[in-house]
């Protein structure tokens, strides 16, 4: 028989709190179970979703990028070519955050080097001039 729980329990043992379950049945990301007397009973296999679902984000899914893999989970006709398209998707995408975040750090670090000596008073300190002077290569 497939034991069932509260949410109470079931976000204890997926590691989540109450209120991320419900969180996530409000986006429906997670089928809300019927109740059983006075409380929803969760069955295991909402563990397995929830763990889905948070190592989906902790990959850089959002959470509608997650309701859409889950979506290609029960569809019958899903193919694996359509999981891997929405992983290069994400990986392009990771792969521009990346270039970009280099371009902040390289202009921060040109910023840096503005800053001659830094005793300077804040109301001289040629940082602040930096901002405004030099040309943005973000």
């Amino acid at each position: 028989m497939n034991e069932l729980m509260t949410i109470g329990k079931l976000a204890g043992q997926s590691g989540v709190n109450v209120e991320t379950i419900r969180f996530y049945e409000r986006k429906g990301i997670l089928k809300r179970p019927k109740r059983i007397g006075a409380f929803r009973q969760y069955s295991k296999d909402y563990i397995n979703q929830i763990r889905f679902i948070k190592r989906s984000q902790e990959l850089g899914f959002t959470l509608n990028e997650v309701k859409e893999l889950i979506n290609l989970q029960v569809n019958k006709d899903s193919r694996c070519s359509d999981v891997l398209s929405k992983t290069e998707d994400k990986i392009r995408e990771i792969d521009q955050k990346i270039k970009d975040l280099k371009k902040m750090k390289n202009s921060l670090k040109e910023l840096a080097e503005c800053c001659i000596d830094d005793d300077y008073l804040l109301s001289d300190c040629p940082i602040f001039e930096c901002f405004t002077s030099r040309k943005e290569k973000i």
